[in-house]
C-alpha cells in the first residue's frame, strides 16, 4: 500500500491520501483523544505524541500537529494509517457515523430558499476546493444577512482561513445571493 502526502495551506496540517475511500458519506473530525474513541483509526493517530487533531474526508486523512516536527511524526502516522487499512478494520467504530448534523443548523422561517442556495453553492463550489487542501466547510446557520460556517480539518486554525472566508466564500455568496452580507466562522 502506498500512501501519498500533500502539504496544506496550514503548516501544522498534513494531508494523507491512502488511495482508498476513507469516509463514504460526510466527514468526521476529532479534536481530542476523547472524541477519537469513536474511530479506531483516529484513536491510533492520537496515540502518536504531537497529534492534536484528525479529520477524515472522502479519500483523505488530515492530521494536525503541535510543535513537533513533521519528519518525526510522518513515519508513525503513515505506519498507523497503513496498518489500519491493511487490517480491514472499520474507520468508525460502534455505529458512529460522520459529524454532519443538519439538526444543528439555524435560520429563520421563510429563509429556506436562501439557505438552499447557500448550501448548493457550498456543496458545488466551495467544499470541493477546500477538500483539495485537506479541510471542509459546512453550513451552520443564516441570520440577519450573516452566514455562519463551520471550518474543519486543515481549515480549522489555518492562517489563511480568514482570507478564504472573507475574500473567497463571502464574495462568492454575496455575488449570487444579495441577501448575504457577511460570512463568519463558528
Amino acid at each position: 500500500m502506498f500512501i501519498q502526502t500533500e502539504s496544506t495551506p496550514n503548516p501544522a496540517t498534513l494531508k494523507f491520501l491512502p488511495g482508498k475511500v476513507v469516509m463514504e458519506n460526510g466527514t468526521a473530525e476529532f479534536r481530542d483523544r476523547d472524541a477519537a474513541m469513536a474511530s479506531p483509526l483516529a484513536e491510533k493517530l492520537f496515540a502518536i505524541p504531537g497529534v492534536t487533531s484528525v479529520f477524515f474526508g472522502y479519500d483523505f486523512v488530515t492530521v494536525t500537529k503541535d510543535s513537533a516536527e513533521w519528519p518525526h511524526l510522518k513515519p508513525a502516522i503513515l505506519g498507523s494509517i497503513m496498518e489500519h487499512f491493511m487490517s480491514g478494520a472499520p474507520i468508525m467504530g460502534g455505529g458512529a457515523t460522520s459529524d454532519e448534523d443538519p439538526d444543528g443548523e439555524f435560520f429563520n422561517e421563510g429563509d429556506e430558499s436562501i439557505v438552499a442556495t447557500i448550501k448548493e453553492l457550498l456543496e458545488t463550489r466551495v467544499r470541493p476546493a477546500v477538500a483539495q487542501d485537506g479541510g471542509d466547510i459546512t453550513f451552520r446557520g443564516f441570520r440577519d444577512g450573516k452566514v455562519f460556517l463551520n471550518m474543519k480539518g486543515s481549515c480549522a486554525g489555518c492562517p489563511s482561513s480568514t482570507a478564504t472566508l472573507k475574500h473567497g466564500v463571502q464574495n462568492l455568496l454575496r455575488h449570487f445571493i444579495p441577501e448575504v452580507q457577511e460570512v463568519e466562522a463558528v
